[in-house]
């Protein structure tokens, strides 16, 4: 609050310069075109389209959402980002995505990192690898699932090896701890103090 008071001061000081009515209007221009456009773009993702009347043999690789509608054949892949496969698109390809999302077909393997979403009158043939599957009533799937853990689970792995080393050691000094306190009896069937 205290602070914008101070911003607001500090732009007339410097407005009060001869050339003002000049520089404004050449810096104005730059920041609210470029830098702004730019800082704009990275804070949103962007969103690509392949639509139905597009056929793409080959690899795909994107750094933004895609949805595709048309067909492909080959394969598909979109790190930490949403594939959408529209209601008439085709994939004869293996794809591998952050999320992804069935209303079309698919024919090949599928590597969700988070989550699949098969929804009604889509098809895949495949095997799924994923955190997380929803598969509608009326969809069409053959293949196996593999459910996967997040990957926030994995530091916990290490710390459980950790724990039963110092368990054996507590357990052998306790059982040694135990013998110790427990008379001995000799084989002979007598018992000597």
């Amino acid at each position: 609050m205290w602070n914008k008071r101070k911003e607001e001061e500090y732009p007339p000081k410097a407005g009060t310069m001869p050339s003002a009515p000049a520089n404004p209007i050449k810096d104005s221009a730059p920041m609210s075109t470029a830098p702004a456009a730019s800082h704009f773009s990275t804070d949103m993702r962007g969103h690509a389209v392949i639509g139905k009347s597009v056929m793409i043999k080959g690899q795909i690789f994107s750094r933004e959402d895609l949805t595709i509608d048309g067909e492909i054949d080959g394969s598909v892949e979109l790190q930490e980002h949403r594939l959408t496969v529209g209601p008439h698109g085709k994939l004869q390809a293996g794809v591998k995505a952050r999320e992804i999302i069935v209303l079309g077909a698919i024919h090949g393997n599928v590597d969700a990192s988070d989550k699949i979403d098969i929804r009604k009158d889509a098809k895949l043939v495949g095997d799924i690898k994923t955190a997380r599957i929803v598969i509608e009533d009326g969809a069409y799937f053959k293949g196996s699932i593999d459910i996967v853990r997040p990957e926030s689970s994995k530091p916990v792995a290490p710390v459980a090896p950790v724990a039963p080393k110092p368990a054996a050691t507590a357990a052998s000094s306790s059982a040694s701890a135990a013998a110790a306190s427990v008379p001995v009896t000799p084989l002979s069937g007598e018992l000597k103090r």
